[in-house]
């Protein structure tokens, strides 16, 4: 990897919508609409959306909406265009209003990686119950994801990666400063992906003594997004440009029946104190078609991912848990590259 900072082309700073209790998928009536709300997943949206999608329809299919009837669904991230396809196959006609569409959503800022378990839940609120529908989300969503393997944009890739430490793997590493803790939801969905392996020095390139390869989807975001809004207009799909800014605004549209996707902006939209913004910056370097493998610098809290749109690299940064700051950090980035360049 050639990591440099004046290889930097781009830096993209986006929220992820956390919730204690998991993501809020419910419906309520108001305003003589039904609104189905669905938000709130956390760094797991692109992950888990197709499945979540699916439990947001059941709520409309018991709605008494007629089959063919328009739907509104509001937002044009990765939840609100999974939403309006899902409700698409299904056999309903979809209007999605927006205020921004990609690439100007947050969903844009991710670095793609398949993670249904990133800060999706607390362990307090990781009942058995809840758990298991985490995990039927997590399955069918993997399940479509399959199917966009092979097209020729490439919108779902699977890479083998390497998770690389200065120390042992058994010593473990401390919890993100300031959050909660988190489930290990790993196990649930285990065989969904080849086991990772222990690689012994001179089995792999680095100079770091601990080393561990794994395999994973990385989604390859632009293509994956300019893909749904074109099959969303093939099958009859409107967008329409438009902000909300209370709830009231629902009355105004002409659809019955409302699907509320706006992620982090359901804290303004709706006063929802049950979200915390957690905020990312990813730093994209010049494309490098000849690197084809993840790696995740352990201890370093480096993520690097290969896309066909740059090598992205991503870091934690200390105060990201409750930050809404969207203002890019261009001294965060440049270390997090030279932190990578230190590795190689």
């Amino acid at each position: 990897m050639r990591a440099s900072v004046d290889r930097i082309i781009d830096i993209t700073v986006g929220i992820r919508p956390f919730r204690a209790q998991g993501p809020r998928i419910e419906a309520e009536h108001r305003f003589g609409k039904t609104v189905v709300h669905h938000y709130g997943h956390g760094g797991s949206g692109w992950s888990l959306s197709w499945g979540s999608a699916q439990r947001a329809l059941a709520l409309v299919q018991t709605s008494g909406v007629r089959p063919g009837e328009r739907i509104a669904v509001i937002g044009c991230g990765a939840i609100g265009l999974t939403t309006a396809r899902t409700a698409q196959q299904a056999g309903h006609k979809v209007r999605l209003y927006a205020r921004d569409r990609p690439p100007r959503v947050h969903s844009s800022a991710a670095t793609g990686l398949w993670t249904p378990d990133s800060r999706i839940v607390t362990e307090a609120h990781a009942s058995e119950a809840w758990t298991a529908g985490w995990e039927a989300m997590a399955r069918a969503s993997f399940k479509i994801h399959q199917s966009y393997l092979g097209l020729p944009s490439g919108p779902v890739e699977w890479h083998d990666g390497y998770v690389v430490a200065d120390e042992d793997f058994d010593k473990p590493l401390p919890g993100h400063i300031g959050e909660p803790d988190y489930p290990d939801l790993a196990p649930r969905i285990a065989d969904l992906r080849p086991r990772g392996k222990a690689l012994q020095p001179g089995e792999h390139p680095f100079r770091t003594p601990q080393a561990r390869r794994f395999t994973q989807l990385v989604f390859n975001i632009p293509a994956y997004q300019r893909l749904l809004l074109d099959d969303f207009a093939r099958d009859g799909g409107e967008l329409v440009q438009r902000e909300f800014r209370q709830p009231r605004d629902f009355a105004r549209l002409p659809e019955r029946l409302v699907i509320n996707c706006t992620g982090d902006g359901a804290r303004t939209l709706l006063g929802d104190t049950s979200l915390t913004p957690v905020r990312g910056q990813t730093a994209h370097l010049i494309p490098q078609p000849e690197v084809d493998y993840a790696l995740i610098y352990r201890g370093h809290n480096l993520v690097v991912l290969p896309r066909r749109d740059g090598l992205l690299v991503a870091a934690m940064g200390e105060h990201d848990f409750g930050n809404d700051d969207l203002q890019p950090d261009r001294a965060h980035s440049e270390d997090a590259v030279l932190r990578l360049a230190g590795l190689f």
